[in-house]
């Protein structure tokens, strides 16, 4: 679980809104596009490049 001191801080690296994001099990998503940051080992993995789309998300989230 990330802290929510530290929730509040975090914003989407790829829209130019850099709106919020919140936390759906291992991942966080963006309110906005929708796309899914994964946590690893308590770390968020917010590099653009690691973005996975909405769909890639549900089907992760499904198979646990």
């Amino acid at each position: 679980m990330i802290d929510e001191q530290l929730l509040e801080l975090l914003a989407c690296p790829i829209c130019s809104t850099r709106p919020p994001v919140r936390q759906k099990e291992n991942f966080l998503i963006c309110t906005e596009c929708k796309r899914g940051y994964r946590i690893i080992d308590g770390i968020p993995r917010m590099l653009p490049e690691d973005a996975v789309s909405q769909d890639e998300v549900e089907d992760e989230i499904g198979r646990n």
